[in-house]
């Protein structure tokens, strides 16, 4: 810990229709930012790059995706006026298409309800460039529900740079409860998964050629409402109302972890364990990721409604908190949690910080 230059949690605000750009180094909220015209775009999940450097941010309500940069070196100057044109701290919000950090945003063909807008989101790595000695190219995967006809969700490859959409798989006879999908992320191969609300997910088998989808129907008790992958490729569950549930890819099966049927939330993995936010009562469980048992169930306070588990660059966790606040603590010392408050109300599920695409790229 300690030895990251920049790190950044990034926190939609459902009610205000923007995202808060908060410092994880100094929890301080450095910038806001419009996701979209309307003043109604319901952003909820926000998805990292491996590097930090960008992030897009859903929609539900008007079907729309918009990516901003996080540094202002990546953010060009659109009206060539030879500065930056960009939000400053927390009250400076521009008017949407004002901001110069925000490279792209587009609008999908949903179904058009706030039910069939976008919502699981995960970026790729990209591929290795050895000659520059990084990650390059990288891509983005969005779900949303399909104006196409019938329950048929697209999952989308999207340019990361330019916001191009460069391919479309369908998934007919989609089994969501009637929602897009819930919640996505990357697995150790690269390969995206997304998951449902109540139902199936599937797994993005990006590593055949042509791109092929696998289905999965896991038991009735388990749901996705929060949804991760660890390092090892296992997919996580926070059932709302239900167990917290790992599916094992090596056996194939479904494991409850004893003791935790309850109101659950949002999920994240690091090394040692899971975080799973909690409804009832208000907080959090801490998992033993290895022999996924219990380690402790954990309050906060003020607790209103615990929503949203993410791993920043430096390790540590952060709870968000749909009242206006998140939580930052060392993973070794939940006891010495501290708060940040952040205007909005905050409905999110994803990965806000790049930790958990971090997690499953080679060390």
């Amino acid at each position: 810990m300690g030895m990251v230059e920049k790190s950044y949690i990034w926190i939609a605000s459902q009610n205000t229709s923007d995202v808060s750009k908060v410092d994880t180094k100094t929890m301080t909220e450095l910038a806001r930012y419009r996701t979209g015209p309307s003043g109604n775009e319901s952003p909820s999940r926000t998805a990292v790059s491996a590097d930090g450097r960008f992030v897009v941010v859903n929609n539900r309500q008007t079907g729309r995706s918009t990516m901003i940069a996080a540094n202002a070196e990546d953010c060009p100057d659109k009206n060539g006026n030879g500065m930056l044109d960009s939000s400053q701290n927390k009250n400076n919000l521009l008017a949407f298409g004002a901001d110069e950090c925000v490279r792209w945003s587009i609008t999908l063909p949903f179904l058009g309800a706030w039910d069939d807008g976008p919502r699981g989101v995960t970026w790729t790595a990209g591929h290795w460039d050895y000659d520059q000695c990084k990650y390059v190219e990288p891509k983005v995967w969005i779900g949303y529900m399909s104006n196409a006809g019938g329950e048929t969700v697209h999952l989308i490859r999207v340019d990361g740079e330019t916001g191009v959409i460069e391919q479309t798989i369908p998934v007919p006879g989609w089994n969501g409860s009637g929602f897009a999908p819930y919640g996505a992320a990357l697995d150790p191969a690269f390969r995206p998964w997304f998951s449902s609300l109540r139902g199936e997910f599937v797994r993005v088998n990006t590593d055949q050629n042509p791109i092929t989808i696998t289905r999965y129907t896991p038991p009735g008790n388990v749901q996705s409402y929060g949804f991760t992958v660890d390092k090892d490729g296992n997919p996580w569950f926070g059932g709302n109302c239900g167990p917290v549930t790992v599916f094992d890819t090596k056996t194939q099966q479904y494991v409850n972890v004893p003791g935790l049927n309850g109101c659950w939330r949002g999920v994240a993995a690091d090394e040692k364990y899971v975080w799973v936010a909690n409804n009832s009562p208000c907080g959090f469980a801490q998992i033993d990721r290895a022999t996924r048992t219990l380690i402790k169930n954990w309050n906060t306070n003020p607790c209103s409604t615990a929503i949203g588990f993410s791993i920043d660059a430096e390790k540590f966790v952060w709870l968000v908190d749909q009242g206006g606040w998140a939580w930052k603590f060392d993973p070794e010392n939940v006891g010495g949690m501290m708060k940040v408050d952040v205007l909005g109300q905050h409905y999110v599920y994803s990965d806000m910080t790049g930790g958990q695409l971090n997690s499953v790229l080679p060390q």
